[in-house]
């Protein structure tokens, strides 16, 4: 596995010394000052990055600081550079959140050794976070996971000003549909959904989720509304093209779902300084109430664009009900 490697310093000799040393650890890109090497980090997402720790304008500090502070970057580990031999430089850093520190002049065994050291951790650690993220059942991203991808992808979709959209779609009447064929069943269902949905979110940017009982998230990055919307008549469609018998149903006779959604044009959110400032949690909200509405008729989408943070026109009822002979459910 290459690992991608952001070297951050003012003196490009040192960054082309550093890279000939670090040769075969990975692939490399560089930064000579603060704006630059987060403009970078945001763009790259790093698995490690290389800092000065003293740059003019935007120090290595202050750049360690806005990386932690942001839902993209907090997870990068940085490794600070620095001709101060003062401990509370070192301090400083490892407060901050620094991984590791380097005196100058940098010495190329201990480089070497550090840079491979903190690779190798955080392999380990995405390994486990990768473990924890996912459902029991259905083997998408769980709640947590989801919850973290979305600030992710709404902070990086903000300075881009790029439309982000968000499903979340509930199967119909499942109380229902458990007690009817039990729990075990249920489980086998919700893996054939999970299995339909990722079918049509195909991109590697999307990410489908289960993030309820019977509710899945869909997260739609650089997918305006229009977009969003045949998206969501594909889930719908999936879901009852599964054609899953559900004789309790007083919709259909068989397993069909209703979706809400909400998008958000990151433009909107730049020059109008007397807006509210939306946040990931108000995309949430709006397409959980699109949802509502949407349940009202069932097995149907509603769409909802939001406006500095509000729901606006919904748009029509995008999906009616098909006739589909439903299979066994209990085959």
């Amino acid at each position: 596995m290459e690992h991608n490697i952001l070297l951050v310093d003012d003196d490009p000799g040192l960054i082309r010394v550093m890279a000939r040393m670090l040769a075969g650890s990975g692939q490399f890109r560089f930064a000579t000052d603060g704006p630059a090497a987060l403009r970078q980090a945001r763009e790259w997402l790093p698995d490690l990055m290389v800092l000065d720790a003293e740059m003019p304008g935007m120090s290595g500090y202050q750049i360690c600081d806005a990386m932690k502070s942001d839902p993209v970057l907090r997870d990068v580990p940085v490794i600070f550079v620095t001709s101060h031999t003062d401990h509370e430089f070192e301090v400083q850093a490892l407060e901050l959140g620094a991984a590791d520190f380097l005196a100058k002049p940098v010495n190329e065994a201990l480089l070497v050794a550090r840079v491979k050291s903190q690779l190798r951790l955080k392999r380990l650690t995405d390994g486990l976070r990768q473990a924890a993220s996912k459902d029991a059942v259905t083997k998408l991203h769980n709640r947590s996971s989801f919850d973290e991808q979305l600030e992710r992808e709404w902070a990086r979709a903000l300075p881009t000003e790029s439309a982000i959209s968000l499903l979340v779609l509930e199967i119909d009447f499942m109380d229902l549909y458990a007690e009817r064929y039990g729990h075990a069943q249920v489980d086998k269902t919700l893996r054939s959904v999970a299995k339909a949905l990722q079918t049509v979110c195909d991109r590697p940017a999307d990410l489908v989720a289960r993030i309820d009982r019977n509710a899945f998230a869909l997260l739609l990055p650089d997918t305006s509304l229009e977009k969003a919307g045949q998206i969501a008549q594909g889930a719908i469609e999936a879901v009852q093209g599964l054609a899953i018998v559900h004789d309790q149903s007083p919709l259909a006779r068989h397993l069909t779902a209703t979706v809400g959604m909400c998008a958000f044009d990151g433009r909107r959110a730049v020059g109008e300084p007397d807006a509210p400032v939306c946040d990931a949690s108000d995309l949430r909200r709006c397409a959980l109430a699109a949802l509502g509405d949407a349940r009202k008729g069932g097995a149907q989408a509603w769409l909802t664009d939001m406006v500095e943070g509000r729901p606006a026109v919904h748009a029509r009822d995008l999906s009616p009900l098909k006739e589909l002979k439903p299979v066994d459910a209990l085959g």
